[in-house]
């Protein structure tokens, strides 16, 4: 049976600490409240495990931790928010649903971070604040919906709203995963390619060529050059790639570094537009839905500005929620985020508005827009599949040439 430690305050407003065995949290506060003191902090031990010399704490045994995942999936906290909304639209408590989650869950890891939450809310820490501690589980959007939800009173409903969400963004991230595979798979075939006849094929031709003292002309010269670096120097070139690769996550990280690439990437001719729609859409969708789920414009501005997912947007949007806040109407404070909005998606915002179907309207073209982004994703693939071939074809094309031409020089060399 588990052994709680606890502190409690006794009547006269003495604090005690000791220790309790119980079969579950909630008895072991029961039976706290029992002996008429007052729960501060409830902690359970570790498990003990009975031996000769007496009781110790059980060893995590190197079969239980080896090749197991310690991150919670994507679709474990789809399955978490759908099922905790149901309950709680049940009339089901907050702590006996965690409960019925954690006990009920498949994955240990998501079972232990359930009953870490359900902890968490038993000692009186809101359910927004105890997911704000596992950032790495809980995305911020997530956990500001959550919060907006405990205060307006209808987190069921927003529970419900954050797992469609989820549900689309997960459709969403499947069809660029499925449209990318394909040029992905034909990059990784080229590069090997490549490698194969930088570091195995020119090597052969070298030797042919040591015999003769004729001029190789320059554009063979260079693909010899490239072949005996790659073959001397391959080691070292992973390794200044891995140290790059290392570098630049470092410099992502700050900041105003990311700000530069994000300004940079939505410049881009292509990637740029694709990205601010895919922005767009998460943004108004995620609008609408909280000012469905009955949140204020303010305070769903706030969160709904999380899930743009670039800085520089999220600061566009910011202003305009300040300009709200100061009574400006919906669409004319975005309309200096042209980044976002288009001159016709901020009239049917405005008109939307003053009909006061505005959560209706911004999930209307949260919907348009992502069937138009799967269609422009769609012709982008398609543009890009020739291009890589054409690509490949050429550099391999060159290096066949590269090849060929000083055997037709040898020969007259030879005549």
């Amino acid at each position: 049976m588990p052994v709680f430690t606890y502190k409690a305050m006794q009547a006269s407003g003495v604090a005690i600490e000791g220790s309790i065995e119980a079969g579950g949290r909630q008895d072991a506060a029961r039976m706290i409240e029992e002996r008429g003191l007052t729960p501060v902090r409830l902690t359970e031990s570790a498990a003990l495990v009975t031996t000769a010399r007496g009781a110790k704490p059980a060893a995590p045994t190197a079969s239980r931790t080896l090749f197991k995942s310690t991150r919670v999936t994507f679709d474990a906290l789809e399955d978490f928010t759908r099922s905790l909304s149901s309950l709680l639209a049940a009339n089901v408590p907050l702590s006996r649903a965690l409960t019925i989650l954690y006990k009920e869950s498949s994955n240990p890891v998501a079972s232990a971070k359930w009953r870490e939450l359900h902890d968490f809310v038993i000692d009186g820490v809101p359910l927004a604040e105890a997911m704000n501690r596992s950032p790495e589980v809980f995305p911020r959007v997530y956990t500001a919906m959550v919060e907006a939800g405990e205060a307006g009173g209808f987190l069921d409903v927003v529970l419900a709203q954050i797992a469609d969400f989820q549900a689309r963004e997960k459709e969403m991230r499947a069809k660029v995963v499925s449209a990318m595979m394909y040029p992905a798979v034909l990059l990784t075939l080229a590069v090997g390619v490549l490698i194969f006849l930088m570091v195995f094929f020119i090597p052969r031709f070298q030797t042919l060529f040591a015999g003769f003292d004729a001029a190789l002309p320059a554009l063979t010269l260079a693909i010899v050059a490239i072949s005996d670096a790659m073959r001397n120097y391959g080691l070292y070139m992973v390794a200044a790639l891995v140290a790059a690769v290392w570098f630049g996550r470092k410099w992502f990280k700050k900041e105003s570094s990311r700000r530069l690439w994000e300004s940079w990437m939505l410049r881009m001719p292509v990637i740029g537009p694709l990205a601010a729609k895919i922005a767009m859409a998460r943004f108004c969708r995620m609008l609408g839905t909280l000012l469905g789920a009955g949140v204020s414009l303010i305070s769903a501005l706030s969160v709904s500005r999380r899930s743009l997912g670039y800085q520089t947007l999220i600061d566009l949007v910011t202003d305009s929620t300040e300009r709200v806040k100061k009574g400006e109407a919906l669409g004319a404070s975005l309309a200096d985020c042209r980044a976002l909005f288009g001159g016709s998606t901020l009239e049917m915002i405005a008109v939307a508005e003053e009909s006061g179907r505005l959560d209706q309207e911004l999930v209307r073209l949260a919907g348009v827009t992502e069937i138009t982004l799967d269609r422009q994703l769609k012709t982008a693939v398609a543009l890009a599949e020739p291009l890589m071939l054409f690509g490949i074809a050429g550099l391999i094309g060159t290096i066949f040439i590269g090849m060929v031409i000083p055997i037709f020089t040898i020969q007259d060399y030879i005549k």
